[in-house]
């Protein structure tokens, strides 16, 4: 089995910045690639950024210039550096990957989710 498990998550003022982490771990193989979700009340999960296994990155226009996906291959982690954050980033941030298992078995995984609120 492969486990994702998010953290970095918490209250921040409008303006502010905090980073969170994504790591997975269990019977990997091989990690391709590795993104942020995030789900605010009453919305649908949307897309906020990807990065591929040789450094790739996408993001979306909303956190463009203020989001930063980074990640450590040798650590199996994914990161999200979250600058100038505004109360409309309020949600719960979910990390995914494409994972090849030890099985050889290839799917995506979700984290449990960290909360993340701006407000004064």
């Amino acid at each position: 089995q492969v486990q994702l498990v998010e953290s970095g998550g918490g209250l921040v003022q409008p303006g502010g910045s905090l980073r969170l982490s994504c790591e997975a771990s269990g019977s990997i193989r091989s990690i391709y690639a590795m993104a942020w979700y995030r789900q605010a009340p009453g919305q649908q999960r949307e897309w906020v950024a990807d990065i591929t296994n040789g450094g790739n990155t996408n993001s979306a226009d909303s956190v463009k210039g203020r989001f930063t996906i980074s990640r450590d291959n040798t650590r199996n982690t994914v990161y999200l550096q979250m600058n100038s954050l505004k109360p409309e980033d309020t949600a719960v941030y979910y990390c995914n990957a494409d994972v090849l298992s030890t099985g050889w078995n290839r799917r995506g995984y979700w984290g449990q989710g960290t909360q993340v609120t701006v407000s004064s």
